[in-house]
């Protein structure tokens, strides 16, 4: 499988995953088996009045997508850029399509930002919202304490650029101040490029990056977690949604991740691992995305149900962000570089 198809595996079984836990993000678990059966949830059903729409989550992640790219064209033409700021700018642009007004000037160009789908409000996080509209100037840190999972939920794009965990807690840090928010969207974005550079196993991804960040200052909540997740998957214990709801709701950002990566270490495919991290009592559409994410990356885009690839709402628009990413050079890190005159039209730095 090329890199490519792990790209667009990842970025779309994210999508799936979202959509899929979409209209029962804020079910308990008898609700869910009493409405879709003793299996849960299993095929896409109306959220936001349509089949297979996605929520903030994918949203924020396609534009923190372009946030990298812009950073890559401002690099490539000035020599230098600061890549927190380039993809805060686009996550204010997504911040626009809420109907909000950022405190700071905003350029709406791109291509992105004129998706009309990408303008529907779905139920967007409240720190996020708050973080960003209280922003005085690009790059500036988030004024709160929150790990709720927002961050987490946009980072998979970062996994595909050199400094994967630096970017993804950086950028983290734009909207949530705790180190469990950010420090788990660094994590979860070390552990895909591993899997996108290296093909190798998601457990040897997780046990990697451990071992690399799992004693930085700030990462314990984290840490201990996973390293819980890994224990149960040694010994044999599968995830159910009693099980998922005695480890947490996913509403927090190392819960989401702990969560998202049993579902998907105990699959033996792609469907099966977004339906387990789906069905429980918690945050069924970021738990989905997550496990969809590494999925993806693991499975491929090939590996996506056919009933729900077919109806996924915003499928070209991630295909498209998905090729734009594969033609920026993999060791790219922020300075310097040739850029191509197509992607400056599509992405351009200022």
């Amino acid at each position: 499988m090329n890199r490519l198809e792990r790209i667009k595996g990842c970025l779309l079984g994210g999508a799936v995953g979202d959509a899929l836990g979409a209209p029962v993000e804020f079910l308990e678990w008898p609700v869910i088996e009493a409405k879709y059966g003793r299996h849960g949830i299993t095929d896409f059903t109306p959220a936001y009045g349509q089949i297979g729409a996605v929520t903030d989550d994918t949203q924020m992640m396609l534009f923190t997508a372009e946030g990298l790219l812009r950073a890559y064209v401002r690099g490539s033409s000035r020599g230098i850029c600061h890549v927190p700021s380039v993809i805060h700018h686009a996550l204010l642009r997504w911040l626009l399509t809420q109907g909000e007004v950022p405190a700071i000037h905003v350029s709406a160009d791109g291509w992105l930002i004129s998706e009309k789908a990408l303008w529907a409000r779905r139920s967007p996080g409240t720190t996020c919202i708050g973080a960003l509209k209280a922003s005085q100037h690009l790059g500036s840190l988030a004024q709160n304490h929150s790990k709720g999972c927002g961050a987490l939920m946009r980072s998979a794009p970062c996994a595909f650029f050199a400094k994967a965990f630096d970017y993804a807690a950086e950028a983290g840090r734009l909207t949530h101040g705790h180190p469990s928010g950010y420090l788990a969207a660094a994590l979860f974005a070390d552990i895909l490029q591993r899997m996108v550079d290296h093909a190798g196993s998601l457990e040897k991804a997780v046990v990697d990056s451990l071992a690399t960040h799992g004693h930085k200052p700030g990462m314990r909540e984290v840490r201990e977690l996973l390293e819980r997740v890994l224990f149960f998957v040694r010994e044999g214990y599968r995830p159910t949604p009693e099980r998922i709801g005695e480890l947490g709701g996913g509403w927090v950002a190392e819960e989401a991740l702990a969560i998202g990566v049993w579902c998907a270490l105990t699959a033996d495919n792609l469907e099966e691992g977004i339906i387990r991290a789906v069905n429980h009592s918690g945050d069924s559409d970021s738990t989905g995305l997550v496990a969809g994410h590494l999925l993806g990356v693991e499975y491929g885009a090939a590996a996506i149900p056919a009933r729900w690839f077919q109806r996924l709402e915003l499928r070209a628009v991630i295909e498209r962000v998905a090729e734009d990413i594969v033609r920026v050079p993999r060791d790219y890190c922020g300075y310097g570089g040739e850029e191509d005159g197509w992607i400056e039209v599509a992405y351009p730095g200022g």
